[in-house]
Parts: C-alpha cells; sequence; structure tokens
C-alpha cells in the first residue's frame, strides 16, 4: 500500500527481556487494537543516528512485550504500539484488580482489560527510563520523535459521549459518570463528578445571594441614609486628588449611595454567614458523594501506592524501592523561595496601587468628574491582565521548586506541585482584592496633610460613597472578564486550531493511517490539562466565597459559567483534543484540602469585610449608641436619622494650602470627608475608637460563631454513608468466612 512500511525489528536476547516472555502460557498478539501512537517528523528518517535511535527505543518496548507498525504521510512518520496480554496479566495477579477476578480464575490470556488500564500501562512503561538519560522525554526534547498520545478511535464508547454528553444541547442533563470513567479514567470521572456537585450546590446559594441582593432594589428609594444623602445639597465634599479643584455637594453622590445599599445592607452579614455553612456542606456531601461513586467502581480499597509499585515491576523487574526522604535544608530553601515569590506578588499588589495613584493624577486633568470611576474599572482590566501573565509565570516557578525537592512519585509531585502553585496563584488573585477591602483609603491621612507616594502623588482614596463600591467593581470585573472571556478563548482557540491543522494536515487512503492522523490534529494534552481544569474551578470556589459578603451576586455568576463550563470542557476532551491518558483515583486529591483552607479564609474575610469595608459597623454603633433611639425611645423615629452628618468628619477649608484656587471658595468656609476625626486638631476622634473596638469584637465574634457552625455542620453530616461503610464491612465480612471454610476443610484432610 502506498504510503505505508512494515517495521521489522530483529530483538536480541537481552537480560531484561519481560519477564513472562519465557512463561510460554501466552501466544505473541499480532493482532489487536493500537494502543498508542508515537509520531516523528519524516525527515528524521534522513539522519542516520535519529533512525538508529528510534530504532533503538522500539527494540527496547519490543523486549518488553510491545508490537510496533509503522505508516507514513508527506509530512510525518507514525508508530502504532500495542501491548502484548501477558503485561496486563501480570499487572492483574500483582494488584488483583477489584474490576476482574484474576488471570488464575479465567484461565491463561482470557483476562478482560479495560482500555483505560492498558491505555495507563502503556503510556506508564513507554515514559519509563529504559536506561541512563535515555528516556522519552529526552527523545522529543533531541527531536528524534515529536510525541505519543492514545487514540480516540471512533468505537462505542466515543459515540455515546460525543451524542449524550459533549453537546451544548445536553447542558442541562445529567451527566454520563460511569461512561466518562470508562473512557477517560477514574480521575477525569471524578473531576466531573465533582464539578457537577458543586454547581448543583451553587443553585442554593445563588438564589440567595440573588435574594439579597434584589431586597436592596426594595429599599433602593426607602433607605433614610440614601435620603439623606440625595437631600444634603447643603454639605460639601473635600476635593480627593491634587488636580480637583473643586468642592462637590453630597447630593451628587445620590445615585452611587442608592447603589452602594444594593449589596451594604443588613442581609449581608446574614449571607455571609449562611455562606460559610455553605461551603462546609458542601464539601460534606461532596465526601459522601465520593465514597459512593468510588464503591460503585469497586475502588474503595485500592492504594495508589501499591498501583504505582505494580507498574514499576512491570516495567523493570529488579526495581528498587524508593523510600520516603525529607530533607530540612531543601524545605528551608523552597519555603524561602516560595516566601520571596509571596512577596512579589504581594509587590505587584502594589504596581496595582501605584497604577491607580497615576491614573489619578492623568485622569484628573481630562475627566475631573467621573475620575474615580474610571480608574476603578482601569485598575480592574491591569489586574485580570497581571493575573494572566502572572499565572504563566508561578507555574514555571512551582515547578522548578518541585523538582528541587525531588518527590519520590508523580502522585508526590503532583500533590506538592499543587500546593505551591495554588499558594501562589491565591496572592496573584487576591492580594489587589485584600488592597482594596482593607488598606485602600485608610492610610491617606486628612485633608490639608495626606500621605503621597515618593513625597509627590496622594494616594488614592475609596470612593466616595464608601470602599464597598471600590471592592464590588472590583470582583464584578474580575469575575466577568475571568468568566466570559477565559471560556470564550478556552473554547475557541482549540476550535480554531483544530479547523486549522484539520485543513491543513495530508489526508491517506488508508483507514488506519486516517484515523491516526484524525487523531494527531487534534490539539495536543499534557500532564496539566486536567490540573489546569481544577485550578480554574478552586480559583472560581475562592471568589464565590471568600469576598461573597462584597459581591452576593459571585455565586450566580459561578453557577452560569459552571453550566458552560461543563459542556465546555467535554467538548474539548472528546472533540478537539486528543485523548487524556487515563488515570487511576479514588478521591481529588490535595484539592480537597485546598477546598477546605478555602472555606476556612472565607469566614475571616468575609467578618472583615463586614467589620472594616462595609458600613455596618458604624451603622449599629451609631443606631444603639450614638443615634435618636439612644435617648428617644419613640418608635417613630428612624434609628438613623442624622448618620450621614455623624459619619463625616469636618476639614475648615482655610486650612488648604493652595486654599484660593479652589472654584467658590469664597463660598466654602468648611468641607467634609469620611473619617471619624476632631475638627480642631485631625487627630482621631474618640468615635474613631470606639468603633475600632467594636468591628474587631464583631471579627472575632463572626469568625467563632462561623467556625462553630462549619463545624458542627461537618461533626452532623457523616463524610461516608452508612449504606457504604456497610457493604464494605459485609465484603470484609465475606472474606473472612471464606478463610474460615478453607481453613475449616484443611484441617478435616
Amino acid at each position: 500500500m502506498k504510503g505505508e512500511e512494515s517495521l521489522h525489528i530483529l530483538v536480541e536476547s537481552e537480560g531484561d527481556n519481560f519477564p513472562l516472555m519465557e512463561m510460554g502460557t501466552c501466544v505473541p498478539e499480532t493482532y489487536g487494537p493500537w494502543d498508542c501512537v508515537l509520531v516523528a517528523d519524516l525527515q528524521t528518517q534522513q539522519r542516520e543516528d535519529q533512525v538508529q535511535r528510534q530504532r533503538q527505543f522500539l527494540r527496547k518496548l519490543e523486549s518488553k512485550g510491545f508490537h510496533f507498525k509503522m505508516m507514513k504521510d508527506q509530512k510525518k512518520v507514525f508508530f502504532g504500539i500495542r501491548a502484548d496480554s501477558r503485561i496486563f496479566e501480570l499487572y492483574h495477579t500483582l494488584l488483583m484488580e477489584p474490576d476482574d477476578p484474576g488471570p488464575q480464575a479465567k484461565g491463561p490470556g482470557s483476562t478482560h482489560i479495560p482500555v483505560t488500564t492498558r491505555i495507563r500501562i502503556v503510556n506508564f512503561v513507554v515514559n519509563s527510563k529504559m536506561k541512563a538519560d535515555d528516556t522519552f522525554e529526552k527523545l522529543v526534547k533531541d527531536g528524534v520523535f515529536e510525541t505519543m498520545f492514545p487514540l480516540h478511535k471512533g468505537g462505542q464508547g466515543e459515540k455515546y459521549l460525543k451524542e449524550q454528553w459533549a453537546q451544548w444541547g445536553k447542558m442541562f442533563q445529567k451527566q454520563p459518570t460511569d461512561a466518562i470513567r470508562d473512557y477517560f479514567g477514574e480521575k477525569v470521572a471524578l473531576y466531573f463528578t465533582w464539578l457537577g456537585w458543586y454547581t448543583c450546590m451553587l443553585v442554593p446559594a445563588a438564589l440567595v445571594g440573588l435574594i439579597v441582593f434584589l431586597s436592596g432594589f426594595a429599599l433602593f428609594e426607602a433607605s433614610l441614609i440614601s435620603k439623606e444623602i440625595c437631600n444634603a445639597s447643603d454639605i460639601f465634599m473635600c476635593p480627593l486628588g491634587d488636580n480637583s479643584h473643586r468642592y462637590q455637594r453630597l447630593s451628587e453622590m445620590c445615585t452611587f449611595a442608592k447603589l452602594t445599599h444594593l449589596f451594604d445592607n443588613d442581609g449581608t452579614v446574614v449571607f455571609a454567614i449562611l455562606m460559610a455553612l455553605w461551603a462546609t456542606v458542601f464539601l460534606e456531601f461532596w465526601k459522601r458523594q465520593r465514597a459512593c461513586a468510588v464503591l460503585h467502581w469497586d475502588l474503595y480499597g485500592w492504594d495508589e501506592d501499591q498501583e504505582e509499585m505494580a507498574l514499576e515491576l512491570i516495567n523493570y523487574p529488579d526495581y528498587e524501592l524508593q523510600q520516603h526522604q525529607h530533607s530540612y535544608l531543601r524545605s528551608t530553601i523552597i519555603l524561602v523561595l516560595s516566601l520571596f515569590m509571596i512577596c512579589f506578588m504581594i509587590g505587584m499588589a502594589h504596581v496595582l496601587v501605584v497604577y491607580r495613584v497615576l491614573a489619578v493624577a492623568l485622569f484628573s486633568r481630562l475627566l475631573e468628574q467621573q475620575v474615580t470611576t474610571i480608574v476603578v474599572v482601569t485598575g480592574a482590566l491591569v489586574h485580570y491582565l497581571t493575573i494572566v501573565i502572572m499565572t504563566k509565570v508561578n507555574k514555571s516557578v512551582a515547578l522548578k521548586l518541585c523538582d528541587f525537592e525531588k518527590p519520590r512519585t508523580f502522585s508526590e509531585r503532583e500533590s506538592k506541585f499543587t500546593v505551591k502553585f495554588f499558594t501562589l496563584q491565591f496572592f496573584a488573585h487576591f492580594s489587589s482584592l485584600i488592597y482594596i477591602a482593607f488598606i485602600l483609603g485608610r492610610i491617606n491621612g486628612h485633608p490639608g496633610k495626606s500621605t503621597r507616594l515618593a513625597g509627590l502623588w496622594k494616594l488614592e482614596e475609596c470612593h466616595l460613597s464608601g470602599c464597598m463600591m471600590d471592592l464590588f467593581v472590583q470582583m464584578a470585573t474580575i469575575m466577568v472578564l475571568k468568566q466570559t472571556l477565559s471560556n470564550c478563548m478556552e473554547y475557541l482557540v482549540p476550535w480554531l486550531a483544530h479547523k486549522y491543522h484539520s485543513m491543513r494536515g495530508p489526508r491517506s487512503g488508508d483507514p488506519e493511517l486516517q484515523e491516526w492522523q484524525r487523531n494527531y490534529y487534534m490539539n495536543p494534552v499534557t500532564t496539566f490539562s486536567l490540573f489546569d481544569e481544577f485550578m480554574e474551578m478552586m480559583i472560581q470556589y475562592g471568589f464565590t466565597t471568600i469576598f461573597v459578603a462584597a459581591f452576593p451576586l459571585a455565586p450566580l455568576l459561578a453557577l452560569f459559567s459552571n453550566l458552560v463550563e461543563i459542556r465546555l470542557d467535554a467538548i474539548k476532551m472528546v472533540r478537539l483534543q486528543r485523548r487524556l491518558v487515563p488515570r487511576k483515583a479514588k478521591d481529588i486529591g490535595t484539592w480537597l484540602q485546598v477546598l477546605e483552607t478555602i472555606g476556612v479564609l472565607a469566614v475571616i474575610a468575609n467578618g472583615m469585610v463586614i467589620a472594616f469595608t462595609s458600613e455596618f459597623i458604624p451603622r449599629m454603633v451609631y443606631k444603639y449608641h450614638y443615634g435618636p433611639c439612644q435617648k428617644n425611645t419613640n418608635n417613630t423615629v428612624d434609628c438613623l436619622q442624622g448618620y450621614v452628618n455623624h459619619s463625616l468628619s469636618v476639614f475648615y477649608t482655610k486650612d488648604f494650602q493652595d486654599h484660593v484656587r479652589m472654584e467658590g471658595q469664597e463660598n466654602v468656609t468648611l468641607c467634609r470627608y469620611r473619617d471619624y476625626r476632631n475638627a480642631h486638631d485631625y487627630n482621631f476622634s474618640e468615635k474613631f475608637w470606639y468603633i475600632l473596638a467594636v468591628r474587631l469584637a464583631f471579627v472575632i465574634l463572626f469568625e467563632h460563631v462561623a467556625l462553630c457552625i462549619k463545624l458542627i455542620a461537618a461533626w452532623f453530616v457523616p463524610d461516608v454513608p452508612q449504606s457504604v461503610k456497610n457493604t464494605v464491612l459485609e465484603e470484609k465480612y465475606k472474606i473472612l468466612r471464606k478463610k474460615m471454610r478453607y481453613i475449616s476443610n484443611s484441617t478435616d484432610v
């Protein structure tokens, strides 16, 4: 056949041949589906050294029980690889796979091997070290081979997933997790099981958040504070920036005051506590879901270390066990480098601060009226671009730190990488939000004596309607941009790349080679493909919970995003990407600890947002300590009457150094600003210290109450359902009964 050759490799007698080759119990397989395909550039066939290295590598694989077939097109050379069944019989013998009887029970050569198991073992053997400094990874770097991938074979499993799962029209249908497991392996199936459960649990959180937000609309015109601001035409606010020479009337903030009340109201506190409870219930019920799924897949007693040791022994019978090691020196160096990177992330947040300060100075000359709004929105855009850039930097740094730490196994390496990468990503995503929530506008001094950057530029102030507006805009911008743009890019880039490669690639008339070409022109996958999906969801989960007090619509946006994300990932994996190498797993690994950490951070952050960023505590203090209700028991009086005047400090305009440059200065003798300071010396007043004490007390009380609720919920909902425990108990009992009968029969004989 044109464009096709058979590759004949002479097998020398070597000492490291596959151990079962000498048993004589199985006839080597000649026909069957190909497990994986190796690809090399056609030009490698013109270089004798690369051809020799290809043959040497394939000869090593054949000595371990592999069969090959070579085919060519105009650009590439394809090597189909199929493993002999005796490799998988040894695998079953070593592990006594729970999903099938051992080979002794079914007879030689009759063991059924799941496709995912075949691909996993073949991938492990191909990527393992054959001899010193000779791995498939090194051969790829040297240009001997280009890539290796398992095949989408167009069978019933792929067809079923395309029709019942990887379609936009199936967005609201239940996912076929068993079919996903049979095709992609347990790790991918657990990811989609977790993502589906997370999406379902977002429904009640999104509804409550929407109710809290809409309750602000119900009081849009009824809020006394908003009314006081809208009617305060006789109160002049002090200029915010150096380039602002105008006293702004407080009544001009009427619209922003009403908008702020949408998410800064009394319902925010209740919602934040409910979200702390929701995060705990979500995790506890996920643990139950996981236990049921793992039991259904017969993986409840599966051991990952045993699996990896078995694969090592299959590949190399003389494999020596690598023991756990720990070096305090390495740990110290990694800790120092990690802290340096964290400080760098915090420094990147200060870059945003510098941008906002300089932007205020620039835009104040052009658009004085809208300068604060413009700076907030553009600051959020700059933050988003910073996140995109630092994600690539953080991944590279985390990989280098993992390589330096020298983990024992791939699973251990993945776990350590997860912790390091997530830590860096957390600071990259949330450092600027932390600055806006807890630092912005609090270290600026007061009018007439402002803190300045490098002694030149005045630090940025919060919006006149409060810092909650800044935090809300920042959260909304980042979540909308990250979810819409990321999802669009996540789908469009692979789709366009797949179309481009499919149109440019040559087409063979041979059906088998055509199938290999179809898989090759799909988008490549890496060991990070599924990891990146998990990381994306963890960051989204952080946005959904950590600052939810400032943005109650976060669960609703996350719900809409996840409905799209599930089908988007499904379409990518089945239609646009090469087949992922299946991996076995019985949980989501380190990601569970990440979720639990986020849950604790969410309690702390939301408590501090309510105490220090929102106006909840000052309103409550005024209502019960300074307001009219403190002295007047008349129920007809609104307890917040006069709050706006109470929350604004007085500054005498004569104390401005450039008072004569102010517009309308002859009519304004004093202006107001948001703070609690004395009018005579501009030092913090007694009200400031009293409110600060209440804020700190509230944070302590809120965190203890929320954490107690989390602990009670975790105790109340068992991690493993009783039905699962009973099933496992019954299996153990049956095994012991069989052993007892065997012992009794042996004794009788």
